[in-house]
Formats: C-alpha cells, structure tokens, sequence
C-alpha cells in the first residue's frame, strides 16, 4: 500500500505546484502598458461639398421630353416595325413545310447529289431520308435552303433578337462523317 500513498502524494505536490505564479504577470503588465501607449490615429473627415443645382440652358436645341421627341421617336418605331413585319410576314401567309417541325440541331446532313442538274441535299430527321434543294425550308427559324455545297447546306433563318425585332440570320448544316 505504501507505493500507491507516496504516487497519490507526488501527483499532488505537483498539482498544487503549478498552481502558483508562472512568470504571466510580467506578460499581463507589458500588453496593459503597450496597449495604454498605442493610440488609433483616424484621419479626419472632409466637409460634405454644397450642392449647386444647374439650370437647363439647351433651350435652342429639342427639348428631351417634349412632344416633339416623341414624335420623333414614336415615328422611328413604326418605321422599324413595318420593316419587321415586311420580313415575316411573308413566311406567316405561306404553307409550312415537314421538315420546319423540326429544329436544325436534330437534322444531319449525310450526303448530296445531282438530280436533273439541280443540287440535292440528303437529310436524315429521326431515322429518316428526306431530299432538300434550294429554296426547301429547315428548322424552326423559318430558314430557307440557298445553297447546297458539297459539304454543307447554308440556310436563311428568321429569328428574333434581344429586343423583339425580326432579323435574318446565316445558318449551316455540315456534313456529318460516319462513326466507325
């Protein structure tokens, strides 16, 4: 029994041993002192700047939100309007064709030929051939077949842009080589 009494009494000298000063009293004095000593130096904020207001002096020029601006304006966009609807409304009085059911990206050009001297283009469409020539539509755009090369089927399309106007657009459809 005696060497578990002398073991429980070491543990507890050296308990209350580290119980006393450890040296951090000089730590805590030197950040009380550093921290009296130091000061925050904070530029000072300019004044605000008085606000002078300004008068209209373009008397001699339009006006921008006069009538007559916006007759202006009003006058430009109809302008542009007649000019869109001149675009599709040919193509929303005509009779569709099979192959605008489908949008481009689903259409594969898989090869071409001669047929009474006019170019023919082969189209495949969900497992199926369809022969193309100019002026044949494709695609949902409205887009009109002008030229058929050897390896690509280059198209007129209608589409809206950003703002809602009808503008033509280029597009092709590229021969698709055969995966082996």
């Amino acid at each position: 029994m005696m060497p578990v009494t002398k073991l429980v009494l070491a543990a507890m000298v050296l308990t209350l041993g580290g119980c006393g000063s450890s040296g951090d009293d000089e730590l805590h004095q030197w950040m009380a002192e550093q921290k009296s000593l130091t000061r925050p130096r904070i530029a000072p904020i300019s004044e605000p700047k008085q606000f002078q207001p300004e008068s209209y002096t373009q008397s001699t020029g339009v006006e921008p939100f006069s009538n007559q601006k916006l007759t202006q304006a009003l006058k430009r966009e109809s302008t542009q309007a007649a000019a869109n609807g001149a675009l599709i409304a040919p193509e929303l009085a005509r009779r569709k064709e099979a192959l605008e059911s489908f949008p481009l990206d689903t259409m594969a050009l898989v090869g071409n030929l001669v047929k009474a001297g006019q170019p023919v283009a082969l189209v495949k469409v969900d497992n199926l051939l369809y022969q193309v020539r100019p002026g044949n539509y494709l695609g949902q755009n409205y887009g009109r077949v002008t030229k058929i090369a050897e390896t690509e089927v280059t198209l007129r399309e209608i589409v809206q842009d950003a703002v809602g106007e009808w503008i033509e657009r280029t597009a092709t459809l590229q021969l698709q080589e055969r995966s082996k």
